[in-house]
């Protein structure tokens, strides 16, 4: 790996672990889905103003089909996957939240396999086996001391299921068109379609314009839903496999991000969930940078 993909990885591993973080600073301010969906809106028509006006002609709109499946992702990937995880930060930490991140390729695979026929190897059953107890022993004690509800983590799962689902409709969909206009057209519509829920329960929720907030729409606007994308894309092209494995240590940043910028204490159980589930996704082979047959020569 180069210098400049490690640091891109780097970089990436540390803005998209940031994101539960920066949800709990915006709760200071606003309800969760009023936060998620100042965000998406204002992230979509940024990027949209960059696709159709400034870069006016070079990309063209999404056909019929394509819309549909635009919807899909909106819903699933951004509405209901950053709507439910904002409602589980609610009660639930930062460090736990970048725990479950990682089991969404275990999910991923159980959709696979009930809906695309996928196998499912043996390897990859103890694997998915394995990580469930790290995210036991990490979520229990919590449960335990209140410290997180049951009900918080139910919508994390929830959440995690939604991004699931929204992956295997963009893996079956096949979209052409390219990843900045997908982007682009699914977190607005993600948020056009949060305004009616956020309505709905917020509407008389105050909102403070203060600090936290400011901080929040910059941080989430540019840092998540922009760079962050934008750097996830890059690391795809380059090679897939390590990008996903960037994606997996997010609980470690995670939980070092958490202590530091909202100093939610690092457990020996938080210690020994993460070096589990860690376990479990290198057991399962989803850990693992494979070598390309150019390195292997290159020997």
């Amino acid at each position: 790996m180069s210098l400049k993909g490690l640091l891109i990885g780097i970089l990436f591993t540390v803005l998209y672990s940031s994101g539960a973080i920066i949800m709990k600073i915006g709760l200071h301010s606003a309800s969760p889905l009023t936060l998620a969906t100042l965000r998406f809106i204002t992230a979509g028509l940024l990027l949209l103003l960059y696709i159709y006006i400034i870069k006016k002609g070079k990309y063209a709109l999404p056909n019929k089909r394509e819309w549909k499946i635009l919807l899909l992702l909106g819903l699933l990937n951004t509405a209901l996957f950053v709507g439910l995880g904002n409602l589980a930060l609610r009660t639930i930490s930062a460090g736990i939240f970048n725990l479950f991140l990682p089991i969404n390729p275990f999910v991923f695979a159980l959709f696979s396999l009930a809906f695309l026929g996928k196998s499912i190897r043996l390897k990859e059953w103890m694997g998915m086996a394995v990580s469930v107890i790290g995210l036991f022993i990490a979520t229990y004690p919590s449960l335990a001391t209140s410290h997180a509800t049951f009900s918080g983590i139910l919508l994390l799962i929830l959440a995690m299921i939604s991004m699931a689902v929204g992956s295997l409709v963009y893996k079956k969909a096949n979209l052409q068109l390219p990843n900045l206009v997908i982007n682009a057209w699914q977190v607005f519509i993600g948020g056009i379609l949060l305004i009616i829920p956020t309505l709905f329960f917020e509407s008389e929720k105050p909102i403070n314009v203060d600090i936290h907030l400011v901080e929040y729409l910059l941080w989430s606007v540019f840092g998540l839903s922009i760079i962050s994308m934008g750097l996830w894309f890059y690391l795809l092209k380059q090679d897939a496999v390590r990008a996903n494995n960037w994606l997996l240590l997010n609980p470690v940043t995670g939980y070092i991000l958490a202590a530091i910028v909202l100093g939610e204490p690092i457990t020996w159980y938080a210690v020994i969930a993460t070096v589990i589930v860690l376990l479990g996704l290198y057991l399962s082979g989803n850990f693992r940078i494979r070598e390309s047959a150019m390195d292997q020569q290159k020997r």
